[in-house]
């Protein structure tokens, strides 16, 4: 659950790189375009990622006594990797109030290489992919596959989430189920609000009275694991998260945790066996803006759907990325402190249009199933003709190559894209061809997005859904203004 990703954020941060030491370290944020645009004014976006996994970081089951009967989470098959809880934590750099914004996980989003899926499978998705791809090259040691793997995991995440809200992420951090007990474990009682009595003895275990109470480690599991019975499902256990949240940064205000090395340092060494945090990220530098947060100066937000479908047999919620993008915007502060990413090298709007004549044919060389068929179907979302789709025989480079009268285009999703173009005699006018190799194939799925808007979208009236829309609004908190009282 990433919900305890933020104990990194508050604790690990708070002192120095010797403490936070061993943790796992993962270069997936080179994924994303290295020249698109950052957090600006010091501020930063971290991606929290919680996996709902019953693996360790090698790829070994978790014991199953532990998880299925301590956890009430199922045996080692269940969950998959689906990432259970994706929470942005908007962090500016001038001290002022940070933001953690939720992105529901049924939320029906394009995945790159996989369409239109539910946010929380981008990660599996294309882990299970990567590890079939690294078992045909030979790869046997089954710790090798699960780290190589899950980086791919991690890679279509970012990509997936920065894609549907149009934001920069600076950074990131994972952890697994079982970080999610040992860190509870680790920090003690967490107290939260109830609003009224649940029992839910037959799936997350949860079962608590009204009202106020402090929950131990599998309680604190079963707490934040509950949907059966709760009126909005998987929306009402997003309150769960954020609820946690702010016992965790309770607790680490009242017991001394902060600023306390050594109790400090023993909270990492029990926790960093099972965090994920990405290469670049400085503790010593993120020190100086993260006294906000442990200051409880953190505001909780869900970001709305606009309904319920059933797609493919499967209950998704139907979301609207403009809105969303918009939403998002307002609640980071009319992005004073963030710019909105758009296409690397894209120009502005009313120069970036592509010929209409133009027609691209698009083949897919790397053996990634339903490559070109994404790529063809984001272009043509952009106003490009598609005039074929196919597969080609395989290849580690991009290449692009076009006909009279059609350079403008090449030349433009060249730029876009990384790579070279060049024209080609044989091919007929107005015709661009495209093969797409594995070298570059990431940066084209995650650079393959509408150019954002020169125009700022209208900000919401609500930044959440008001009373009656399908999405949660925000919290409240109890009459002590420390803990939300939850459903």
């Amino acid at each position: 659950m990433s919900l305890l990703v933020l104990v990194g954020v508050g604790v690990g941060w708070t002192i120095s790189t010797s403490v936070t030491s061993g943790l796992y370290t993962s270069d997936a944020l080179g994924a994303l375009d290295v020249d698109g645009p950052a957090s600006i004014g010091g501020a930063s976006n971290i991606l929290l990622i919680g996996l709902d996994s019953r693996k360790a970081m090698d790829g070994s089951d978790l014991p199953a006594q532990f998880v299925t009967d301590q956890l009430h989470a199922g045996d080692s098959d269940v969950g998959g990797y689906n990432t259970n809880t994706l929470i942005v934590l908007h962090v500016p750099g001038n001290g002022d109030r940070a933001s953690a914004v939720s992105i529901p996980r049924d939320d029906y989003v394009s995945v790159p290489g996989y369409g239109m899926r539910k946010i929380k499978e981008a990660y599996g998705l294309a882990k299970a992919d990567e590890d079939t791809r690294l078992t045909a090259r030979g790869i046997t040691d089954p710790a090798v596959r699960e780290q190589q793997s899950r980086e791919a995991g991690r890679r279509s995440t970012l990509a997936t989430v920065q894609n549907l809200l149009r934001i920069p992420i600076d950074h990131f951090a994972e952890v697994n189920l079982i970080g999610f007990y040992d860190i509870a474990a680790a920090l003690g009682p967490l107290e939260v609000c109830l609003n009224s009595a649940v029992d839910d003895s037959e799936y997350s275990g949860a079962s608590f009275p009204a009202g106020r109470q402090f929950l131990d480690a599998a309680q604190a599991l079963a707490f934040v694991r509950q949907r059966h019975g709760l009126e909005n499902g998987d929306l009402d256990r997003t309150r769960r998260q954020q609820a946690f949240i702010a016992a965790v940064v309770n607790n680490l205000k009242s017991s001394g945790i902060i600023g306390n090395i050594s109790k400090m340092q023993a909270l990492v060494n029990v926790v960093k066996k099972d965090i994920v945090i990405d290469a670049g990220m400085d503790p010593v530098k993120f020190a100086s803006q993260a006294s906000n947060l442990t200051g409880g100066k953190l505001d909780f937000y869900t970001l709305p759907i606009e309904g319920y479908e059933t797609i493919d047999e499967q209950a998704v919620n139907i979301v609207d990325p403009s809105r969303l993008q918009a939403e998002i915007k307002t609640i980071f502060a009319g992005s004073a402190s963030t710019t909105p990413i758009s296409s690397p090298g894209a120009r502005p709007e009313s120069d970036s249009a592509p010929t209409s004549a133009d027609a691209l044919d698009i083949f897919n060389g790397t053996g990634r199933d339903g490559l070109a068929a994404t790529v063809a179907a984001t272009l043509t979302s952009q106003g490009y003709t598609v005039a074929t789709v196919g597969n080609s025989t395989t290849t580690t480079s991009t290449t692009i190559t076009y006909g009279t009268g059609a350079g403008e285009t090449a030349h433009k999703l060249a730029h876009q894209w990384g790579t070279t173009a060049s024209s080609d005699a044989t091919l007929a006018d107005n015709h661009v061809s495209i093969v797409i190799g594995s070298d570059n194939a990431d940066r084209i799925l995650t650079a393959s997005v509408p150019a954002y808007s020169s125009q700022a979208p209208s900000p919401a009236t609500n930044a959440i859904p008001t009373t009656g829309a399908p999405g949660p609004p925000t919290h409240g908190t109890d009459s002590e203004g420390s803990v939300p009282c939850v459903d």
